[in-house]
């Protein structure tokens, strides 16, 4: 089973090669993201005068977890990552976090986008001359996408929910060529794939880059996000225990390392998160949410369902407690009088809203499986509250000043006060179950055969041969990047 095509197609590949070389134009490897020390020293001479943000070629290096954490001219270190304490969290277990900040446009996204691009690209698939790169997606995916192909010298669409927040298509128009609101929020993906639709009827010359069903995304987060937490663990794990993963899947993609992380660690859990108010895998449910990031009310072709062995539901009033929680001087105020260190308070605002709700998985999974001190939970803070002051002025419209009070009430209620509700330990027909809800939307609606759904489901090298790639990947990068001839 082909999991990402790369069938050469010279031509296009020859004329690919032509524009990349005129746009000044360096891809960089799977095994460059992972170890950045592998970057030639001329490139790293380059960014000390790129921005973090800039619309630069050589930003296609900085597509890591490893970036030094400033805005401008930073160089490379270890991977990005911050641990919460337990006067914060209120369990004894070691959560910590990849931290999503410092890539550029913000969020981790940008890493999934390249994964889809590159490949296709490299091979001759993609049409930089001739084709749109169309990036359906609730929010950073299209982001990342525009950005990621203005890098490579490719036209976009981005499409997105209407009413996602105002930063993401602000930021947006500087970037895509074209930007098309769909209608509803985070939950209405089908609107999404319906749109795609339209344009595949109307327009020629176009290339879908569906993140919920291309393998790249999985890719990048399987490779460069699981060895990124492979070095935390070195660092940080000593005599304890890795107990697990606990993502919320929006795509599904970054839940790919959960994968990886089990090839290492056998007896470890991946945990599998979604809205409360959308119960898709806990309930076969529906609705719409607030935790942007995060896709409901469909199961993404990319997801390996029979590896997963929790869901967990967060409730998005919660998720949005917490935000002001930790945004609010009054929330900051309250978090040090319960101990937790003014260091750790004034970097709550690396997490946006799908990484409180991560946080809140790891805070339910640590409860249920009784974890202590010896134990370390893993998670992903995806993006910042730089992307959302959009929602803190909602909050605010909606509900008034933040006080006192209400600081007591969602750390006592929303944070410390989490339950074990909501939950599910998957035995291997609730498995099952999530998984044959793929047939509805990706057999029924999107055209994709019965047989490699039951090959996901009944062959377990469909999911192994996923790693295979990443030689083939990055020895079609570097094939291309010699005869581009600008290394």
């Amino acid at each position: 089973m082909t999991l990402i095509p790369l069938d050469i197609n010279s031509e296009t590949r020859k004329e690919n090669i032509e524009r990349i070389k005129e746009r000044d134009i360096i891809i960089p490897t799977f095994a460059q993201m992972r170890n950045p020390e592998l970057i030639p020293s001329s490139i790293k001479e380059e960014l000390k005068e790129i921005g973090l943000w800039d619309i630069h070629p050589r930003n296609l290096f900085r597509i890591t977890w490893k970036n030094e954490p400033v805005k401008f001219g930073g160089g490379f270190g270890g991977p990005n990552y911050i641990e919460l304490p337990p006067e914060l969290t209120g369990v004894e277990a070691r959560i910590i976090a990849l931290v999503g900040k410092y890539f550029p446009t913000g969020a981790h996204k940008v890493g999934a986008t390249f994964g889809c691009l590159a490949p296709y690209l490299v091979s001759g698939s993609f049409d930089v001359k001739r084709m749109k790169a169309v990036w359906p997606s609730t929010g950073n995916y299209c982001r990342g996408g525009a950005y990621v192909a203005s890098l490579l010298a490719c036209e976009s669409i981005a499409i997105l929910p209407e009413e996602m927040s105002q930063e993401r298509f602000n930021w947006l128009k500087t970037v895509a060529g074209e930007i098309i609101a769909t209608p509803g929020s985070e939950s209405n993906v089908k609107e999404i794939y319906d749109k795609v639709w339209e344009l595949r009827a109307e327009r020629e010359n176009i290339f879908v880059f569906n993140q919920f069903e291309e393998f790249g995304n999985s890719l990048f987060h399987y490779d460069v996000t699981g060895n990124a937490f492979k070095e935390v663990l070195n660092k940080e794990l000593g005599g304890g225990r890795y107990r697990g993963v606990t993502l919320t899947t929006g795509s599904a993609g970054t839940i790919a390392v959960g994968d990886f992380l089990k090839e290492l660690y056998p007896s470890s859990k991946i945990a599998a998160g979604e809205a409360l108010q959308c119960p898709t895998m806990l309930l076969n449910g529906f609705g719409a949410h607030s935790i942007e990031g995060i896709g409901d009310k469909h199961i993404p072709w990319i997801h390996n369902v029979k590896n997963t062995d929790m869901v967990i539901a967060i409730d998005d009033r919660d998720v949005m407690s917490i935000m002001r929680l930790f945004n609010k001087e009054e929330g900051k105020k309250y978090l040090v009088e319960q101990g937790v260190s003014e260091e750790i308070v004034s970097k709550l605002d690396l997490l946006g809203l799908s990484s409180i709700a991560n946080m809140l998985m790891a805070i339910k999974f640590s409860k249920y499986y009784e974890l202590t001190r010896e134990d370390v939970v893993l998670t992903v803070f995806t993006d910042s509250m730089e992307l959302y002051q959009s929602r803190i002025l909602e909050m605010r419209q909606k509900y008034g000043d933040y006080n006192v009070r209400d600081a007591i009430k969602d750390f006592h209620l929303s944070l410390h006060g989490q339950k074990l509700d909501n939950l599910l330990e998957l035995t291997y027909p609730q498995k099952r179950r999530i998984h044959n809800l793929k047939y509805f939307t990706w057999i029924e609606q999107q055209g994709r055969q019965l047989e490699e759904l039951n090959e996901q489901w009944y062959n377990d090298s469909y999911w192994k041969e996923l790693r295979t790639y990443l030689d083939k990947i990055d020895e079609l990068i570097n094939q291309f990047n010699e005869e581009v001839g600008l290394i």
